[in-house]
């Protein structure tokens, strides 16, 4: 199923493409939030599940191991995410290995990284995300509201 999503994630030009049993999922949005969403509202299709990935940096890294995905492909992965999942079992192929994952104008580290970059814990990682999206997710609901 593997060699299907990871297919699927380059010719259609998804951000991510998660596969379970006969479903398959497709993504577009950069960044963490489609996979943080999944799993905070659909959970067991996330458990065992095949992802293709663009990029995987630690903090999507935390969410497919707190969610228990079997396995991984990602076009790009940070040292710390690919660590971090083989420490926890998850199999995972790659295109290519960066020392970070950069922000989206490639001036910095991306945020989500840096909060999770040194955590070792996947359940205070995950609430660090969890705590950085409701915060955006706020100032964006405020921003929306003032104009």
């Amino acid at each position: 199923m593997i060699n299907k999503i990871k297919t699927m994630l380059h010719e259609a030009n998804y951000s991510c493409v998660i596969s379970k049993g006969d479903e398959i999922r497709t993504f577009n949005r950069k960044g963490v939030l489609d996979l943080y969403l999944l799993q905070q509202e659909n959970p067991d299709f996330l458990k065992n599940a095949s992802v293709a990935d663009k990029i995987t940096g630690k903090a999507a890294a935390t969410i497919m191991a707190y969610a228990g995905i079997s396995t991984l492909y990602t076009d790009i992965i940070s040292i710390s995410a690919l660590h971090f999942l083989r420490r926890r079992n998850i199999e995972v192929e790659f295109g290519k290995i960066v020392p970070f994952i950069k922000n989206r104008t490639g001036t910095d580290w991306c945020p989500l990284e840096k909060v999770c970059f040194d955590i070792e814990s996947v359940e205070i990682s995950y609430a660090k995300i969890s705590e950085f999206i409701e915060v955006a997710q706020a100032r964006q609901s405020t921003i929306k509201n003032a104009g």
